[in-house]
């Protein structure tokens, strides 16, 4: 059966999504809104006025003619674009609002955790300032701070410095929204992306993103500067094992809980974790997949991805095979432009975005032909090799040709997995 399938976004993450669709031959079609100067490769560019309208999304999809609407980011998923399109008959891969309230509100994160049972750190939500001061005491350094609510990743400080995360925390409290004060949860963090249909839950390779602008982790967060995937240091056979019992002690009891709330979720279930010395935790979950690991986790996917979202719209996930992997290893260094995580600099020529393995985020094609900066993410370079040193070696060698004024990149981006250095703590007891 031929599938036409839309995908909304304009980032790398739909750029991976669209390159890993084309090559599903049950694809007849694929259209991207609104995309960027790199997907106009692969897909129809499509306008749309508003990605977070739930009511463009569905119409956008229903004019086009869609037979599955795939929804990268996750402001219009919680907005409930996934509930529109499914309204007006058409397949959806991503949650309804109601689910997505698990990215969307880190509170509701916790009460679902709590009552499924699965371990995070405590947390408490502040809305008053005059308990600040007592709260961040009560959890004392290192202080994790979060919005409550979502912020493109860069909501999060984490920090040693207690008037650093007072002033986050106060910033928050002023804008009117609550802070959520937590412990900090120590241990090597894990992103275990899970194709969930309701009930069905399918893990994708473990992966790590590297979140701070800066390389050894310096300096604030971004929405992420790279990855890689799988994980050699989470055991003989690169994190498999550690997958299946993170979906057994933490995904599915989740994606139950939901279920039982009359909320099933039916999309990409992602879990950050820390593999702390008592076991896997709950860092955050979000609602779709997430960029940059996306870029990596499928570089190296066999199985047809178009036929495997598809089921998983349709509650279908349980009669698909089990997946396919290339061996070997995927490596992602994100190229940001001068300026980025603040106020990035735009409208500048990049030099070698044509190349293979190079994916497109904040681009634009000028009428030229020259594509120019658009955003604070640029470009996602993924080198791919035998193992994650060849991987490595192969994304730096590729974003060696490319120039874009003023941009930067984090030079370390797996390297200490290279070097062996990531090990999980002995788990207690």
């Amino acid at each position: 059966m031929g599938v036409r399938v839309l995908v909304i976004g304009s980032g790398a993450r739909e750029h991976a999504l669209l390159l890993a669709m084309a090559q599903d031959p049950s694809v007849t079609a694929l259209g991207c809104a609104p995309g960027n100067a790199g997907t106009r490769a692969l897909a129809e560019r499509l306008g749309l006025g508003d990605v977070a309208d739930p009511t463009e999304v569905a119409e956008l999809a229903r004019g086009w003619r869609a037979d599955l609407v795939v929804i990268g980011p996750e402001v219009p998923l919680v907005a409930g674009a996934a509930d529109a399109v499914r309204a007006i008959g058409i397949a959806c891969f991503g949650p309804s609002a109601a689910a997505a309230r698990i990215e969307g509100s880190k509170v509701f994160a916790k009460d679902v955790m709590s009552v499924a049972g699965v371990r995070t750190a405590p947390a408490e939500m502040v809305d008053d300032p005059a308990r600040l001061d007592a709260v961040l005491d009560r959890f004392g350094p290192p202080y994790v701070v979060k919005d409550d609510r979502l912020a493109a990743g860069k909501g999060v400080v984490v920090s040693t410095d207690r008037e650093v995360a007072r002033t986050h925390a106060m910033t928050l409290l002023d804008a009117g929204h609550p802070a959520l004060l937590e412990s900090y949860l120590d241990g090597p963090e894990v992103s275990l992306f899970c194709l969930v249909d309701g009930r069905t839950v399918r893990p994708l390779l473990p992966a790590q993103d590297f979140k701070r602008v800066g390389d050894d982790d310096t300096g604030p967060n971004t929405g992420g500067m790279g990855a890689y995937a799988p994980l050699p240091w989470a055991g003989p056979d690169n994190g498999a094992t550690l997958g299946n019992d993170i979906v057994n002690s933490i995904v599915e009891p989740v994606v139950t809980e939901l279920d039982e709330r009359g909320t099933p979720f039916r999309g990409l279930l992602y879990a950050g974790l820390a593999l702390t010395a008592q076991g896997p935790a709950v860092v955050e979950f979000n609602c779709r997949f997430g960029d940059p690991e996306t870029q990596a986790v499928l570089a190296l996917l066999r199985s047809p991805l178009a036929r495997l979202l598809y089921a998983t719209a349709n509650g279908q996930l349980a009669a698909e095979p089990p997946l396919e992997w290339a061996p070997g290893a995927a490596v992602v260094v994100v190229v940001a432009a001068d300026g980025y995580p603040g106020t990035p600099r735009l409208g500048d020529v990049i030099i070698g975005s044509e190349a293979e393995g190079v994916l497109h985020a904040g681009t634009r094609m000028r009428d030229d032909g020259a594509v120019l900066s658009s955003g604070g993410r640029v470009l996602s370079v993924v080198g791919t090799g035998v193992d994650l040193a060849a991987a490595r070696n192969d994304a730096y060698r590729r974003l060696a040709g490319i120039r874009l004024i003023g941009s930067h990149h984090r030079s370390d981006i797996a390297l200490r997995a290279v070097k062996g250095l990531v090990t999980v703590p002995v788990t207690a007891g």
